[in-house]
C-alpha cells in the first residue's frame, strides 16, 4: 500500500498544479464574462478540492496520530466521483482528438468561419491537435487514476482506523 500511497501523492500534486492553473483561467474568463461564467469553475475546481482532501487523507495515513476531519471522506468520495467525471471525460476526449485529428481541425474551422475570425488569426495543424489530444488524455488519465487510488486509500485509512479501534479494546 505504500507505492499506492506515493503514487497518489505524485499524481495528486501533478493534479493540484495543473487544476489550479485550469482554474485560474476560467476564473479570468468568468469574470469577463460576468457572473453566470462562474458555472464553467465547477468541473475544475472539483479537481482541486479533491486534490485536498486527498492530501489530508495521505496526511492522516503517514501520521495516525493526525486524525482525518469528519467531513473529508464525504468529500473524497462526492467530489471524486464529480473529479472522476471529468477525468473520464477529458480521457474520452483525448482518445477521441488523437484518433480523428482532422474532424476537430473541421470544427476549429467551422467555428473561426462563425466568429468571422481572419482565417491568419491561428491555423492549427494536424500535429498541434494531436498534441493537445495526448495532452487531455494524459490529464485525464491522471485525474481518474488519482482519484481511484484515493478512494482506496480511503478504504485502508478505514480498514487501519477500524483495526485499531479493536485493539483498544
Amino acid at each position: 500500500m505504500n507505492k499506492i500511497l506515493k503514487i497518489a501523492t505524485v499524481l495528486t500534486w501533478i493534479n493540484m498544479i495543473v487544476w489550479i492553473f485550469v482554474s485560474l483561467i476560467g476564473l479570468l474568463i468568468a469574470l469577463a464574462a460576468g457572473l453566470a461564467g462562474l458555472v464553467v469553475l465547477i468541473l475544475p475546481s472539483a479537481v482541486v478540492l479533491h486534490s485536498y482532501a486527498s492530501f489530508q487523507l495521505q496526511k492522516s495515513i503517514r501520521n495516525p496520530a493526525i486524525p482525518l476531519n469528519r467531513q473529508t471522506p464525504t468529500g473524497i468520495r462526492f467530489i471524486g466521483f464529480v473529479a472522476l467525471f471529468v477525468g473520464i471525460t477529458l480521457l474520452v476526449q483525448g482518445i477521441s482528438t488523437v484518433t480523428q485529428p482532422h474532424t476537430y481541425l473541421k470544427q476549429w474551422q467551422e467555428i473561426q468561419d462563425q466568429m468571422k475570425m481572419k482565417k491568419s488569426d491561428f491555423v492549427p495543424s494536424t500535429p498541434m491537435v494531436i498534441v493537445a489530444g495526448v495532452f487531455s488524455l494524459l490529464i485525464g488519465l491522471s485525474v481518474a487514476v488519482n482519484v481511484n487510488l484515493n478512494f482506496r486509500l480511503l478504504r485502508w485509512y478505514y480498514f487501519l482506523r477500524n483495526n485499531s479501534n479493536d485493539r483498544e479494546k
